[in-house]
C-alpha cells in the first residue's frame, strides 16, 4: 500500500513552492512583449481558422501566453491570495479584450469570410469541452509545480485550445452572427474556468499554504463562489452533449432505416435529408421509380414509431400522384404521332444539309489544288460562306471568310493576287482573307 501510494505521491519532484509561485505571478502580466506575442497568436490562430489550416492554428496555440493568467487565478484560490486573483482576473479581461479586438479586425478586414468547419467546431461546446479543460488544466498544474517542466506545457496549450475560440468570436463579432459569437464565447470560458478549477484542486491536493490566515466564513464564500460557476458552466454544456449524442444517434438510426427498408429491398433512394429543428424530427426521401401506396407509408410510420430515436419523426416521401413513366412514355407516342411531317420535313432538311457541306467539302478541295498551282506557297485553305461580324448599335454584316496557312506569310503583292483571284474565282467580291498563324 505504500508503495502504491509512493507512486502516485505528487510531492516527489516537487519545486520550490515560493519560486513556483514567483513563476506563477510573473505569468500573469500581460505587458510588453506578452501582449505583442498574443496579438501577434491571435492574427495567426485568425489566419488558420480562415483557411481551415489545422497546422496554423496549432502553431498560434504554441506561441500564445494566454494560460497564465488563467492558472494565476487558480492558484489565488487555493491559497486565498486575493491580491493575486484580482491581479489575474484583470490581466485575464485585458487579454480576452485585445484578442477579441485583433480577431474582429482581421475578419472584418479579411475578403474571405465563408464559414470552414475549424470555425464550426468552435461554436458548439459540450460536456466534453469541460473534460478536456478540466483534465488539461489539471495536467498544466502538475507540470507548473515540477521541478523539470518537461513536455506537457504546449500539450496543454494545444488541448485546451484557448485561442480558436476566441478568434471564432472575433469572427461572430465583425460578421455580426451572433450564434457564433455566443458559442465560442461560452466555450472560451468553459475552458477559461475549468483550467482555473483544475489548477485550484492541485494547489489543493498538494496543500499550500494559504497567504494569510483567513476564517472559516471567507473560505466557505469561496467554496460556494466555485460550486455555483460550475455549476452554471457545466448545466448547459451538459445539455449540449446530450442534444449532441441524440443527433448522432438519431442520424445512425436514419440510415440504418433506410438501408433496411428500401436499400436492402432494391430500392433506389435518390434524395435523403434528414434533420432535427429545434425538437421536430424529419426524414424527407425520394426515389428514382418506386411508388409508395398509402398502406405501405402507414406501415413505415408504424417501425418509426417503434424505434427508440426515431419515435416522432415526421416522415415525408416526394412522389407523384401518377405513375411519371407511364405518363412520360404517353407522350413520347402521342408526340411522335402527331409530329411525323414535322420529322419528315426534318429528315428532308437534314439530307439536303448534308448535301451541300459535301459539296463544300469537293469545293474546298478543288480550290486548294487550283490555289496551290498558282501559290505555291499555300500550305492549307479553307472556304466559310456567310460569316457574320457583329458591330456596333446591334449591327451586322456578312462575308465569305477564307483562310489559308503558309510557312512564311506572302509578299503584299502575292496576298492581292491572291485575293484578286480567289473573287474570281468564287464570283464573290466580299470577301476576308487570313492566314493562320501558331
Amino acid at each position: 500500500m505504500n508503495k502504491f501510494k509512493q507512486i502516485l505521491n505528487l510531492h516527489v519532484g516537487e519545486d520550490d513552492r515560493e519560486k513556483t509561485l514567483e513563476t506563477v505571478s510573473k505569468n500573469i502580466s500581460f505587458k510588453g512583449s506578452n501582449l505583442w506575442i498574443l496579438a501577434c497568436a491571435i492574427i495567426v490562430a485568425s489566419v488558420g481558422l480562415n483557411v481551415n489550416s489545422t497546422a496554423v492554428i496549432i502553431g498560434a496555440m504554441l506561441i500564445s501566453p494566454l494560460m497564465g493568467p488563467i492558472v494565476g487565478a487558480g492558484f489565488a484560490l487555493g491559497i486565498y491570495d486575493f491580491v493575486l486573483l484580482k491581479r489575474s482576473f484583470q490581466n485575464l479581461l485585458t487579454a480576452t479584450l485585445v484578442s477579441l479586438a485583433a480577431s474582429a479586425i482581421y475578419f472584418f478586414i479579411s475578403p474571405f469570410k465563408e464559414v470552414q468547419s475549424e470555425l464550426l467546431a468552435r461554436t458548439a461546446p459540450n460536456i466534453y469541452d469541460i473534460l478536456i479543460a478540466f483534465f488539461g488544466g489539471i495536467v498544466g498544474a502538475i507540470s507548473i509545480t515540477r521541478i523539470e517542466k518537461g513536455n506537457p506545457i504546449p500539450g496543454v496549450a494545444i488541448a485546451t485550445a484557448l485561442m480558436p475560440p476566441l478568434c471564432t468570436a472575433g469572427y461572430g463579432l465583425a460578421t455580426a452572427q451572433w450564434q457564433y459569437f455566443l458559442g465560442a464565447f461560452y466555450l472560451y470560458c468553459i475552458n477559461c474556468v475549468f483550467i482555473g478549477i483544475a489548477t485550484f484542486a492541485i494547489v489543493k491536493y498538494l496543500r499550500y499554504p494559504a497567504k494569510k490566515q483567513i476564517d472559516e466564513k471567507q473560505q466557505k464564500q469561496v467554496r460556494v463562489i466555485i460550486t455555483i460557476v460550475i455549476t452554471v458552466m457545466l448545466l448547459p454544456s451538459a445539455y449540449l452533449a446530450y442534444a449532441l449524442y441524440r443527433e448522432q444517434q438519431f442520424k445512425k438510426n436514419t440510415d440504418l432505416f433506410i438501408e433496411h427498408e428500401f436499400t436492402d429491398k432494391g430500392y433506389a433512394v435518390v434524395y435523403k435529408r434528414s434533420e432535427i429543428v429545434a425538437t421536430k424530427k424529419r426524414l424527407e426521401l425520394a426515389f428514382l421509380q418506386k411508388k409508395f401506396s398509402k398502406n405501405e407509408i402507414a406501415a413505415l410510420n408504424k417501425k418509426i414509431k417503434n424505434n427508440e430515436y426515431l419515435n416522432g419523426t415526421e416522415l415525408i416521401i416526394r412522389q407523384d400522384t401518377t405513375d411519371r413513366f407511364s405518363a412520360l412514355k404517353g407522350d413520347i407516342l402521342n408526340e411522335i404521332h402527331s409530329n411525323e411531317n414535322e420529322i419528315h420535313l426534318r429528315d428532308s432538311r437534314i439530307n439536303q444539309l448534308e448535301a451541300k457541306i459535301a459539296a463544300t467539302d469537293r469545293d474546298n478541295y478543288q480550290i486548294f489544288n487550283e490555289t496551290k498551282e498558282l501559290f505555291p506557297q499555300v500550305k492549307a485553305i479553307s472556304v466559310i460562306d456567310n460569316t457574320k461580324f457583329n458591330m456596333a448599335k446591334d449591327s451586322t454584316f456578312t462575308v465569305t471568310t477564307i483562310a489559308f496557312e503558309s510557312d512564311e506569310a506572302l509578299k503584299p503583292e502575292d496576298l492581292k493576287k491572291l485575293k484578286k483571284w480567289l473573287r474570281q474565282r468564287l464570283q464573290n467580291k466580299n470577301i476576308e482573307l487570313f492566314r493562320k498563324q501558331d
